[in-house]
């Protein structure tokens, strides 16, 4: 991942009504959600959740596929693994400490530990 790569896709996230998207979207699991259950769960217009939708897959952090007259949305976890690593390595590059900090956090997370 490039920091240009990296700039995408925290703009993505860097606003209110799109990190509850995707965290809607996590929590779905590996089989997705229909966009209308997104925007109701969230508690948005169906067009602002269309337009949430469209950002965060145009950064690559989820994938959508037709499901008749519904569109399912999935996280797409390798791009965001990529950018949380992207992220630590270069945050802890040479700081000992912080890598520490990272890894107690971490451990015991079964999301984090099964992206690896």
């Amino acid at each position: 991942m490039t920091n240009d790569d990296a700039v995408v896709n925290l703009f993505a996230l860097a606003h209110p009504g799109r990190l509850n998207v995707f965290r809607t979207i996590v929590k779905a699991g590996p089989g997705g959600i229909a966009a209308g259950k997104i925007a109701e769960s969230v508690g948005i217009p169906a067009n602002t959740a269309s337009t949430h939708l469209s950002i965060l897959t145009g950064a690559g952090l989820l994938t959508a596929y037709r499901d008749g007259r519904s569109i399912i949305y999935r996280a797409n976890f390798s791009h965001f693994s990529e950018l949380v690593g992207f992220m630590v390595e270069d945050c802890c590059e040479g700081q000992d400490e912080a890598a520490q900090s990272l890894r107690a956090f971490f451990k015991g997370r079964p999301v984090l530990a099964d992206a690896k």
